[in-house]
């Protein structure tokens, strides 16, 4: 008559020995090798612990209509600007040129945040007045909301020169951010939320473009105009204006931060017990030749025993 099989469970067995047998010191150097290498080499393999991680986020760009322009007519330092600063304007005397301005910003996909900023400046030359180079300075308000909250001020510096005189310059760039070090994982960062430019001030240092860059590079955080392609164009008629035509994107960004302490957690944990793993496959199959074939002796007792039907 044949037989097959109709049901199977395993046995238990408990393999018992006293305190100080060699058998007892064998399980103790099992279980350190089992549990603290697993944790010298993940450790070790670089990438234990999260220092740093990154997210994305679209950040809130607002133009604050403040600017200022200086533009070079020649080479024994004459110039013409302007400034939405009243009190730099009345330092500029006959060097005061006004500029018709057009400013507007889109939110081409309707999620309530600008995307871009189109700005268009007409200024008015005399004559015999050319531009050899422009510099131009704009303020932003940017703020950042998914973890740490982030709110400052910030600027986009556009400077170009030629040999040539022009009589347009095209600008289409990102505004990005910079950061020096990265943000903590939460809470209000409000440190830079104060203007760049000094208003206000009647002094014409507060307006020296190269102090004013001095000081904003000395942040952790800063914004800067990516523009690999500035477009200069000659032939200026006439009495016609000079045009600084700029177009500033608002792209998403990639914000570098110091994770918490359960997000640093989760991450050691999960390098800690892959490495574990192979460990424990490793050291039960020791464990179970070692006594099973009674290598150490101790004292085997079944807890179940097998049925046979």
């Amino acid at each position: 008559m044949a037989f097959y099989e109709v049901y199977s469970h395993p046995a238990l067995i408990r393999y018992k020995t006293n305190v100080c047998t060699r058998a007892t010191l064998f399980v103790l150097m099992v279980f350190c090798l089992t549990y603290i290498p697993p944790l010298l080499v993940a450790y070790k393999s670089q990438g234990f612990w999260l220092k740093r991680s990154t997210y994305e986020e679209q950040p809130v760009v607002q133009f604050q209509y403040q600017m200022l322009m200086i533009g070079a007519t020649g080479t024994a330092g004459e110039f013409v600007a302007w400034s939405t600063f009243p009190d730099f304007n009345r330092l500029l005397g006959s060097n005061l040129r006004i500029p018709a301005v057009s400013v507007k910003e889109e939110d081409s996909n309707q999620d309530g945040k600008s995307d871009r900023l189109r700005l268009q400046l007409s200024v008015p030359l005399k004559a015999e007045e050319q531009i050899y180079s422009i510099q131009l300075l704009l303020t932003f308000s940017y703020q950042l909301f998914r973890m740490s909250t982030v709110v400052m001020q910030s600027m986009a510096f556009i400077q170009h020169s030629s040999s040539v005189p022009g009589s347009q310059l095209f600008i289409n760039g990102d505004l990005r951010l910079h950061q020096q070090i990265p943000l903590p994982h939460r809470g209000l960062h409000a440190a830079y939320n104060v203007s760049v430019v000094e208003t206000g001030s009647p002094f014409a240092t507060s307006y020296d473009l190269a102090s004013i860059i001095r000081a904003y590079q000395a942040r952790n955080l800063t914004t800067y105009l990516s523009c690999p392609t500035p477009v200069w164009i000659i032939g200026r008629a006439v009495n016609a204006p000079f045009q600084i035509n700029a177009e500033v994107r608002y792209p998403l960004e990639t914000i570098s931060y110091r994770p918490g302490f359960w997000e640093m957690i989760k991450f050691a944990w999960i390098q800690y017990v892959s490495v574990l793993l192979v460990f424990l496959w490793l050291f039960n199959h020791i464990q179970t030749f070692v006594f099973q074939n009674q290598v150490l002796p101790t004292v085997p007792k079944p807890l179940l025993k097998t049925h046979t039907q």
